[in-house]
């Protein structure tokens, strides 16, 4: 992937050319992606997507999949129309440009998305899941946003909340074992942070030999081994939301 010193640690995925079952609406000022299962429900999530943005094809898989297990599921786009990364970036420049996108600061978009989702489509239980820089996003709301009931966040960056453990809502961190941006060493360290300081239920799950992306961009015919992790995560996150929501 683009540039040779910093390679992408994941694959974009066999789900590239997927074309979505939902649709794109607008949401106050932002865009976002929706899909609804055929039976009427109360329960949605909000899916935040990774540095590749709310168009990615594989997200939008993810959310058709929560679809089909009975969830309204909803992918704003948190850029607010600003680029998402491309494969081709120049990872050189990629801390300048996450710099103007921060995951910490997308409280104004959840609110808008909350209102839409309990006005437009009669929710009551809202969950949200994340990935990467999204995964990152949910950390922060469930430190903070008393209207969501729980959070998935996917091999979300601990960096970027490293302080903060007194979370308001059950979370599962799913992370993988030979993720090159995110060390075991900070695994470990919210390990302890979260024994410490938590006193609502979460879980920190390890997936061996999985690389950072795993679950939503991976190929899954890219090696035998790897099938059964990320059928295994993907089935992990929708119990997490079933037992929650």
């Amino acid at each position: 992937m683009a540039n040779e010193s910093r390679p992408c640690p994941c694959d974009i995925g066999d789900k590239f050319d997927y074309g979505g079952r939902g649709q794109e609406v607008q949401v106050g000022h932002i865009k976002a992606y929706v899909c609804k299962p055929s039976a009427s429900t109360d329960r949605a999530v909000i899916v935040i997507h990774d540095i590749f943005g709310w168009q990615l094809p594989n997200t939008r898989y993810i959310a058709d999949m929560l679809t089909t297990n009975g969830y309204i599921a909803i992918c704003p786009d948190f850029f607010v129309g600003q680029e998402a990364w491309k494969p081709s970036n120049d990872w050189a420049t990629f801390n300048d440009w996450v710099k103007t996108r921060e995951a910490g600061k997308i409280d104004k978009e959840v609110d808008v998305v909350l209102k839409y989702l309990k006005d437009q489509c009669g929710a009551k239980k809202i969950g949200v899941i994340g990935f990467c820089w999204g995964g990152a996003a949910v950390q922060h709301l469930m430190l903070k946003n008393p209207h969501l009931k729980t959070g998935v966040s996917l091999y979300g960056v601990i960096s970027r909340f490293e302080d903060k453990h007194s979370l308001l809502h059950p979370t599962f961190f799913i992370f993988a074992e030979k993720d090159e941006v995110i060390p075991l060493e900070q695994v470990t360290l919210l390990e302890q942070k979260l024994k410490q300081n938590c006193k609502v239920d979460y879980e920190v799950k390890i997936y061996p030999g999985q690389t950072h992306g795993f679950v939503h961009r991976k190929r899954e015919d890219i090696n035998p081994q790897d099938k059964p992790y990320i059928e295994e995560g993907r089935k992990d996150m929708i119990n997490w939301l079933n037992k929650y929501l």
